[in-house]
């Protein structure tokens, strides 16, 4: 009896913990709420805010030079934006980074060759990872043309889908 009773405390706790890393890791916007605006200055130099763009679907990218994931992720983002590109299709990407080169290195290395990119080098304690809630990358946030946020952390397979559709 009394095993039983430690055994439900250690599951109630697993859950818990697994509960609290869950709320941690959610991004702080969800489908259907607008996406929040910033402001910001893009590697060409120009001054840019998400707004900019209203009017075309959006994919909003937090990736990384250094993440292994976001990378294998870039090519078929930079093939999407070739197909969707002239149908209204642009990618907003923000790099939480370290190293500038490396980051312009892996831009030009994946082929993102869409024009709006900035990156944060304070890592996810930058203000757009935090007013986004990004904890962990590839973090994306599909947009529709009116600013509201269609879905997240979709995979590349689901957004072509969806602008197919549209």
């Amino acid at each position: 009896m009394k095993s039983t009773y430690y055994l439900l405390g250690f599951v109630a706790f697993v859950l818990a913990v697994a509960f609290a890393w869950h709320q941690y890791r959610a991004p702080r916007y969800t489908a259907g709420e607008p996406a929040p605006d910033f402001k910001v200055t893009l590697k060409d130099g120009r001054t840019a805010q998400l707004s900019d763009l209203r009017g075309k679907y959006v994919l909003l990218q937090f990736w990384g030079s250094w993440c292994g994931p976001c990378r294998a992720e870039n090519p078929h983002l930079a093939q999407l934006y070739r197909q969707y590109h002239e149908k209204g299709f642009e990618i907003f990407s923000i790099g939480i980074e370290k190293n500038q080169k490396a980051w312009e290195k892996a831009i030009q290395n994946d082929a993102m060759i869409w024009s709006w990119h900035t990156a944060d080098f304070s890592s996810f304690n930058g203000a757009i990872a935090q007013q986004y809630r990004v904890k962990s990358i590839p973090a994306t946030f599909l947009i529709n043309p009116q600013g509201i946020i269609m879905g997240i952390n979709f995979s590349p397979e689901q957004i072509e889908k969806i602008l197919e559709q549209l």
